[in-house]
């Protein structure tokens, strides 16, 4: 993955607005009547990388679902600039917000540039025609993943790793205010991770990502948010949240929180042999 996709030629005044900034007030998610997600407050402020872990049925992406408008809360609310994302018209939604959901097609009959050229769609009134921006803009994402000179091949004859990085396009050929992007870094070799993580920093846009990778999550987030049972149990920056108490009693782990040798985040080493 090398450059970058590129920021929006158009609608400046909106983003000056602060149309990224992403507030969750009270969050409730249920399942055949059961709750998963309650009382979830957590923001994610302009341009800030703010990060979702926690165990797996912790609600992270139950959470991420309703930002991208996939779910319905059953109370609560998601804030867009302060505006009720439910409220907003579906293709100003699409326009400001691309998600990069767990559930990702494996069947599409596409090739890779028709793929990453969906993430236009939002964009075009019916029929019309790509033009030269789009063109540009699909190019460019391509690019930016890595997979530039690939823009023929069938997405179905894809490996796990390619196809998350041509929907990571897609994404980025939305042009959005704000990313949405629940485990990325899945099917990602050591190497597409890193550049994905580098690519994410510099990108810049308000981002919401759920990730296992705590050392992950460390080195590429402003601010983390911990969900356990539903709930957030702590927030604030990684060197805040991530002590060994706190991954005892909510991962159950015994690790110790270093300093990293070559970047300075904090570096959790976990102890492998022994379990609390």
């Amino acid at each position: 993955m090398t450059g970058n996709a590129g920021r929006k030629t158009g609608d400046e005044e909106r983003r000056a607005a602060g149309a990224a900034r992403i507030d969750i007030e009270n969050l409730q998610v249920a399942y055949a009547g059961r709750n998963v997600v309650a009382g979830v407050h957590l923001v994610a402020a302009e341009g800030e990388i703010a990060g979702l872990v926690g165990p797996n049925g912790s609600g992270k992406s139950s959470v991420l679902r309703t930002v991208y408008r996939y779910l319905r809360p059953a109370a609560g609310r998601v804030l867009l600039a302060g505006a009720d994302i439910r409220a907003l018209a579906p293709g100003r939604a699409a326009r400001q917000v691309a998600a990069l959901p767990q559930e990702r097609g494996s069947d599409f009959e596409l090739t890779v540039r028709e793929v990453v050229t969906m993430g236009r769609t939002p964009y075009k009134r019916a029929f019309a025609r790509e033009d030269r921006h789009d063109r540009d803009l699909v190019a460019r994402s391509l690019a930016a993943v890595g997979m530039a000179g690939q823009e023929a091949r069938r997405f179905s004859a894809l490996s796990g790793g390619e196809r998350q990085r041509a929907l990571l396009a897609r994404a980025f050929a939305q042009d959005p205010d704000v990313l949405v992007l629940d485990e990325p870094t899945n099917h990602l070799d050591v190497r597409h991770q890193v550049e994905l993580l580098g690519l994410l920093r510099a990108q810049g846009r308000t981002t919401l990502i759920s990730l296992h990778d705590l050392n992950a999550a460390a080195s590429l987030c402003d601010r983390l948010h911990v969900l356990n049972a539903g709930r957030v149990v702590a927030s604030g920056t990684p060197r805040e949240v991530l002590t060994a108490e706190l991954l005892a009693e909510v991962f159950g782990v015994r690790a110790a929180v270093t300093e990293h040798p070559l970047t300075g985040d904090p570096l959790i080493a976990f102890d492998h042999r022994h379990s609390l």
